[in-house]
């Protein structure tokens, strides 16, 4: 029976160890560098840092991840996973000694999440060296850039004793409605997060095997529960193929996103709104002509309010590279129940409703046994399912990890 992606990690890797797991476009070009980690050495990787941690006594404590953009973040969150350790992904905080908001988010986060251990790459690791004015509380946490540790110390690693309740991480929200909260998030929830996002999204066996595994392209933050939860961690689940790449990169130049879909053929990917008007923007006839985006069959967008008019100019804009206006995939989701709560039917138009002008929308709309208000509504939603994520990690919940739902 499968208990946690550790499970599953450990079964790809003894069926394909070969097959990459993730490709990173380091210049965030499909013509640049590009480095690859397979399933084989993923395991090897999560299994070395998962050893150092439970050398030290770690298991069931937490621990901050801090990375640049890469592959050494999912090694590590998923080294956590595999020592029983409750990963924090955090933001690194590289180039930002002077930057007051960003260290006031951090001093709370380190506060609040009680981490015991900050992992990270060298660079992140040094610069927090240099931060212990502006951050003494960590003078109490060891800290380690993960590329030290050798992979000599995977054959060390113990099978941490998992089950559905076992809190995997924490997933901090957005902030957007009041200060960041630390939600834990079960390995049960995390499955059942997975399943969903797999059964709505068609990442079905026979698409997997059409699309010769290669299933998504993301340059979504991985400390965003969208970035993780989505592509990176579906990605395990399913035992496919990811190519990433930095946000900056994408909002550096916004094509870059379009030119990785047109080469690598995925079968998902997507992003808030604001980065289909970003790529909008940028649509020069030449782009255009250089694009084909016809094997792109999951367009999600969600994080930020879903605008109808970029979906129809997206849409009209794009056909002429090949992409279908069935290929939108409106979406919403939230920390507090892992990730995704409701999107749109695959292969199917999204559904626009027009509310009345100059007075408040009155007349729901019901979908599937949920109560939708028309576009321009404001309202409140009610969401359950059997997995939705405990509460805010703060105060006596903090310190009790095995704390009742």
């Amino acid at each position: 029976m499968v208990r946690s992606l550790v499970d599953l990690l450990s079964q790809h890797a003894a069926h394909q160890p070969d097959r990459t797991a993730y490709r990173y476009l380091a210049t965030g070009d499909h013509d640049g560098e590009i480095q690859e980690i397979s399933y084989g050495r993923l395991v090897e990787r999560s299994r070395a840092v998962a050893a150092w941690l439970q050398e030290r006594g770690l298991a069931g404590t937490r621990a901050m991840l801090l990375y640049p953009p890469g592959l050494d973040f999912i090694c590590g969150y998923l080294g956590c996973l595999s020592a029983g350790v409750v990963a924090v992904p955090g933001v690194p905080p590289q180039g930002r000694a002077q930057n007051h908001r960003a260290l006031t988010r951090m001093k709370r986060l380190i506060a609040d999440a009680d981490a015991k251990v900050i992992l990270g790459g060298r660079e992140v690791i040094t610069a927090l060296s240099g931060l212990a004015e502006h951050l003494p509380e960590l003078a109490d946490i060891t800290c380690v850039a993960t590329e030290d540790i050798p992979d000599e110390m995977a054959g060390s690693w113990r099978e941490p004793e998992l089950d559905a309740d076992s809190v995997a991480f924490l997933q901090y929200t957005s902030g957007s409605t009041s200060a960041p909260r630390g939600v834990m998030v079960t390995h049960g929830n995390l499955l059942d997060n997975e399943r969903v996002i797999t059964e709505r999204m068609g990442h079905t066996p026979d698409v997997i095997a059409e699309r010769g595994h290669e299933m998504f392209v993301s340059w979504l933050p991985v400390y965003h529960d969208m970035g993780l939860i989505g592509p990176v961690l579906n990605t395990v689940y399913l035992g496919v193929t990811a190519t990433l790449f930095s946000p900056l990169h994408f909002l550096q130049r916004p094509e870059r996103w379009l030119n990785a879909i047109s080469h690598y053929r995925p079968h998902t990917s997507g992003g808030p709104n604001f980065a289909y008007e970003l790529c909008l923007k940028h649509a020069t006839p030449a782009l255009l002509d250089g694009l084909d985006l016809s094997s792109w069959k999951v367009a999600f967008n969600g994080a930020e309010p879903v605008r109808a008019a970029t979906l129809r100019r997206f849409t009209d804009t794009f056909a002429p590279a090949g992409f279908r206006r069935e290929s939108l995939y409106p979406c919403y989701g939230l920390a507090e129940a892992t990730l995704m709560v409701t999107g749109s039917t695959v292969h199917t138009p999204p559904t626009l409703l027009q509310a009345p002008e100059n007075r408040p929308a009155r007349r729901p709309v019901r979908r599937r046994g949920r109560q939708l208000r028309p576009t321009g509504a404001r309202g409140h939603g009610r969401h359950r399912r059997p997995r939705t994520a405990r509460g805010a990690a703060r105060g006596a919940d903090r310190r009790d990890l095995g704390a009742q739902r």
